[in-house]
């Protein structure tokens, strides 16, 4: 696949991991540092929505639905965390050396139909989280307009204590992932990055996927690079200039499982691209 060649998009002020989105919001978990060295460094993380990307404008992310694999596979606490007005902000201290997974992931069904009253229902509700007992007991057999889909979520960043290692970024086959052929802590300006995109552990061909560079607020347009996924799955990019990028990606197709009609993937990632 050729490298994905930088275009200026439509006003991409914002989509919740939709390329074509305009004027939504975009979730995103943003390091102070991808890469770190010394004895027991700490990371310090920023999470939020904003119509901006890495400006603090819409609301906070709360630290307590964040988790953090280390690179010997083990489950690490955050520490110092706080959900602010507009961030919610944790620290990770790097006790083991090579690269560490944070990342919150989420997948169920949403179903969405009209009661006898014709009033549109759904669940989950806005911010309410999938439990299948709770599906099973609100959600309808048939009901006007039903629709079922299975959805899967996750948002996530890498960080590296000294070394960089591959443990951690093990993909677990369930949901939509991306598994980095391109190590995600080794990236550099001029150089080209390969990912695959994986639903349920299967490599999946048509996701389309965005990348934004930081500093949307101080240009004219997003700078984007935008692709579609190949046959294998994967994506190429050649950078464009050092900094750190914003990453989403959504799939979606008609492979679900029982009651579920359609399967959707969302996925959004935060990279540093380093200097030649």
């Amino acid at each position: 696949m050729k490298p994905i060649k930088l275009m200026s998009a439509v006003v991409l002020a914002g989509a919740t991991l939709m390329a074509s989105q305009v004027n939504a919001h975009r979730a995103w978990l943003l390091p102070d540092a991808a890469s770190f060295s010394g004895e027991k460094p700490i990371a310090t993380f920023d999470a939020a929505v904003s119509n901006e990307i890495f400006n603090f404008d819409h609301f906070a992310l709360d630290p307590k639905q964040f988790q953090v694999t280390a690179p010997d596979g083990s489950s690490v606490e955050v520490e110092n965390g706080a959900k602010l007005r507009y961030r919610g902000v944790f620290d990770v201290t790097l006790k083991q050396e090579g690269t560490y997974r944070v990342f919150t992931a989420s997948q169920g069904m949403r179903a969405m139909w009209k009661d006898a009253d014709g009033k549109r229902q759904m669940y989950p509700g806005r911010g309410q989280a999938f439990d299948q007992a709770e599906f099973d007991k609100v959600v309808p057999k048939k009901a006007d307009g039903l629709t079922v889909s299975q959805f899967s979520r996750r948002l996530e960043t890498f960080v590296t204590n000294g070394t960089p290692s591959d443990n951690a970024m093990t993909v677990s086959g369930k949901g939509f992932e991306m598994k980095p052929v391109t190590h995600p802590n080794d990236l550099y300006a001029g150089e080209e990055a390969t990912f695959v995109f994986l639903m349920d552990g299967k490599p999946v061909k048509g996701a389309e996927v965005v990348l934004v560079r930081e500093g949307t607020r101080y240009r004219d347009d997003q700078d984007s690079i935008e692709a579609k996924t190949n046959a294998k799955g994967e994506i190429t990019v050649e950078w464009r200039g050092a900094g750190r990028y914003f990453m989403e990606a959504e799939y979606e197709d008609n492979k679900a499982k029982a009651p579920a009609t359609e399967r959707k993937g969302s996925y959004s990632l935060v990279l540093e691209v380093l200097p030649e």
